[in-house]
């Protein structure tokens, strides 16, 4: 199988070793990264708003640490790009929405407060389709300017995939950080459902909303991921299981659960081909992969799954109701026509609807873990996306292989391993609830063994 590689890589992790060695410093990183930007924005258009000044000041603060040998955490020095729906104290927070032109919250997300204050450098908001749910900002795909980037965490996946920053900021309550990550040739991490402080970004569906991050390597994603949980915490959660400052050691997957979900259908050969590829080359290493033609535990479960998901849009419309009903009431067709046309479907589901609803998650949740128990396999394995990014900046592409991971609030990764019609395509890892750890080791020796590299 031919592996993805991207030419454009700018890997904070890997050049920590040269900050404190005094062979590369926090501030001429940045200056690479802005040069990047400077290059391929025009085109990209990956940022809403940049803070350049503030940008270099912090960067210069960071070298000075460096050079003393006390740099505050696993992220000082490092550039993130930050979705523009999550609060910064310098900088307008606009959710690609004209009802919140200029709008400023006057005070860093969680998340940005705790990157903040390990040292990392907030260089700009990146583009988000509105509100992270309607139509599409103008973003476009790093590899073809003809594509999309994905969505919503459009801005942030086209700027790691054009090495404008080494990771950034994302969050998905569908498909919003694997699906882009997939399309750009990132690596995209979505944790167990609470794992990371959602506080300060502006909410869909208290339920489904997870945080994520994406980046250039594995370790770049895990070093944000950990420092935001150990930052902040996670009120009533707790932290990310094995957030560290240094990668968990990879760990051969012994047996994965390959699932098809109704985007197999939708799917085109080359694409089915390459994952075909994929599982053969984990085949060949010893994983064994099993699947629905394999064990008719795994068609029962497949089954179950595609009866109740629709359901899950229906939960995020009805606990969108606050504030989206408000924002249609007073602003009209200032709101888009999707978020409009969610409103309208949340008006239709009674209490007892969504009771039910619940029921039916609560309910999935539980046969994907004693699933995963009975086969004994460590995780799901699947596709992050349908296919390579589709043409057209419109559709933000397909959510099939990625809503079932958001839905069950599981921890998944999307890999940048696999390339179709010379495009990326990502590989998917979804874990069980809290063993977020777990499945990054299993993901560092995937990526390890596809393409040779240490995260």
């Amino acid at each position: 199988m031919k592996a993805w590689r991207n030419p454009n890589v700018v890997s904070f992790a890997q050049s920590v070793s040269k900050f404190v060695s005094g062979k590369d410093t926090p501030r001429d990183f940045l200056e690479r990264c802005i040069a990047n930007v400077e290059q391929k924005e025009g085109q990209v258009r990956a940022f809403v708003t940049l803070n350049l000044q503030a940008a270099r000041e912090a960067a210069d603060a960071s070298a000075k640490r460096y050079k003393a040998g006390k740099p505050l955490s696993m992220v000082d020095g490092c550039p993130v790009g930050i979705k523009d729906i999550m609060g910064t104290r310098d900088m307008p927070t606009q959710m690609n929405s004209p009802a919140f032109k200029d709008w400023n919250s006057g005070q860093d997300a969680a998340c940005v407060y705790a990157l903040r204050r390990g040292g990392a450098i907030i260089l700009g908001k990146t583009v988000t389709t509105e509100f992270a749910v309607g139509y599409s900002g103008a973003t476009t795909n790093p590899f073809d300017p003809g594509r999309t980037p994905g969505g919503s965490s459009s801005g942030t996946a086209a700027a790691v995939g054009a090495g404008m920053v080494p990771v950034g900021l994302g969050t998905q309550t569908q498909g919003s950080t694997l699906r882009p990550a997939s399309f750009c040739g990132a690596v995209g991490f979505k944790p167990t459902l609470g794992a990371l402080n959602m506080a300060g970004i502006h909410p869909l569906s208290a339920t489904n909303d997870h945080l994520g991050v994406i980046g250039a390597t594995l370790e770049d994603v895990w070093r944000v991921a950990s420092q935001i949980s150990l930052g902040v915490g996670s009120p009533g959660f707790g932290f990310l299981d094995g957030a560290a400052a240094s990668l968990p050691v990879a760990v051969k997957p012994r047996k994965l659960i390959r699932l098809h979900t109704r985007g197999w259908d939708e799917t085109d050969a080359e694409t089915k081909a390459a994952f075909e590829n994929s599982v053969q080359s984990l085949r060949n290493t010893g994983v064994e992969v099993v699947g629905k033609q394999d064990d008719p535990r795994i068609a029962a479960f497949e089954s179950a799954m595609e009866r109740d998901i629709d359901s899950a849009l229906d939960i995020v419309a009805y606990e969108m109701q606050w504030p989206f009903q408000d924002y249609v009431a007073s602003h009209g067709e200032v709101i888009g026509e999707r978020i409009r046309g969610l409103m309208a479907r949340a008006n239709q589901i009674t209490p007892a609807d969504y009771l039910d609803m619940l029921e039916k998650r609560k309910a999935i949740r539980a046969h994907a873990t004693e699933l995963a128990q009975s086969v004994d396999a460590d995780a799901y394995v699947l596709l992050a996306a349908s296919g390579p990014a589709p043409k057209g900046l419109a559709h933000s592409g397909s959510r099939s292989f990625i809503v079932p991971g958001s839905w069950l609030g599981f921890p998944a990764f999307a890999l940048p391993v696999m390339q179709v019609h010379g495009l990326p395509l990502g590989l998917q890892l979804l874990g069980l609830e809290r063993q977020d750890g777990k499945l990054c080791a299993n993901a560092h020796w995937v990526l390890r063994e596809f393409m040779g590299v240490e995260g």
